[in-house]
């Protein structure tokens, strides 16, 4: 579906005319984007346009989105299978392909439940796709902005319990979150939610990866292109949403560096940091973030 005709609007008929798409197909959205830079269809002219753009500024781009979903899968299959973790609340699911996360954990322990939220209507197009559970498992979708807190709360606590562990994914989510909207803040509230045991795992782009001019390129394609911005941060504000979490070894690390499969190395250099923490109990002492990787992208 790589025309501007990718999602039938709600309405159509079996006559095959099509009404107007609920939504801007001028403006590029970051789970088109991610969806084009991963080979996908689901995308427009727009999106593509805004692909290149990007790709133009930082051509590692690419690579990035590919270990980024290669950092989903390995995360979810530690959740699933070491950490024991048979709840997921996935925010930010993105455009559904292979290896989404009910089908990894799934994989592992068929009565995983799995709740997604999105709220690009693109996504939603796909919910369906999200929705096919094991038998002893069970999945559902929540059409909502991660600011909403409050709801995306409320509807996932019909189908997961919030009084056992659950892991919180945000996968290449938050640097679309504007300081303005205190990022750190919300997560804060969905890990208060959350009993002690749980998990945050997430990725997103640090300012310290990228250097000043592919930085100041990438916020310029937002600005122009996009609907999100960008909203890079440093190690150590990416460091700051895994308060009251002990980190999962390697630490905070690119996501091609997060316990990488053998003979996978030396692709590429990613621009997003990534860590897996476990929420502690009230009273625990916090453990040490980890020194930084050993090779660190300079500020220019």
């Amino acid at each position: 579906m790589t025309s501007d005709d990718a999602v039938a609007a709600p309405g159509s008929g079996a006559d095959g005319r099509t009404e107007s798409l609920p939504f801007d197909t001028s403006v590029a959205h970051q789970a088109r984007i991610y969806d084009y830079l991963l080979g996908g269809k689901d995308n427009y002219a727009a999106d593509r346009a805004a692909t290149e753009a990007v790709l133009k500024v930082n051509p590692e781009m690419a690579f990035t989105a590919r270990a980024n979903r290669a950092f989903l899968g390995r995360v979810v299959r530690y959740l699933a299978a070491d950490a024991g973790i048979r709840q997921f609340l996935d925010i930010g699911t993105g455009i559904p392909t292979a290896g989404n996360t009910h089908q990894v954990a799934q994989a592992i322990a068929p009565e995983s439940r799995v709740v997604y939220v999105d709220y690009d209507p693109v996504v939603l197009s796909h919910a369906r796709a999200l929705l096919t559970s094991s038998e002893a498992g069970a999945t559902e979708y929540i059409d909502a902005d991660l600011r909403n807190t409050e709801t995306i709360l409320s509807q996932a606590g019909q189908l997961l319990d919030f009084t056992k562990p659950v892991a919180v994914t945000l996968i290449s989510l938050l640097h679309a979150i504007p300081d303005s909207d205190d990022p750190h803040a919300i997560v804060a509230r969905l890990m208060d939610a959350v009993p002690s045991g749980s998990y945050l795992a997430l990725s997103h782009m640090g300012t310290d990866l990228l250097g000043r001019e592919t930085e100041d390129g990438l916020k310029s394609v937002a600005d122009r292109m996009m609907q999100q911005k960008l909203a890079a941060r440093s190690r150590e504000q990416v460091a700051r949403f895994f308060e009251r979490t002990d980190l999962a070894e390697p630490g905070l690390v690119r996501v091609e560096e997060w316990r990488p499969d053998p003979g996978t190395g030396d692709a590429g250099r990613s621009s997003l940091w990534c860590a897996v923490g476990r929420k502690r109990s009230s009273g625990t002492r916090p453990s040490r973030l980890p020194p930084a990787a050993s090779e660190k992208g300079s500020r220019e």
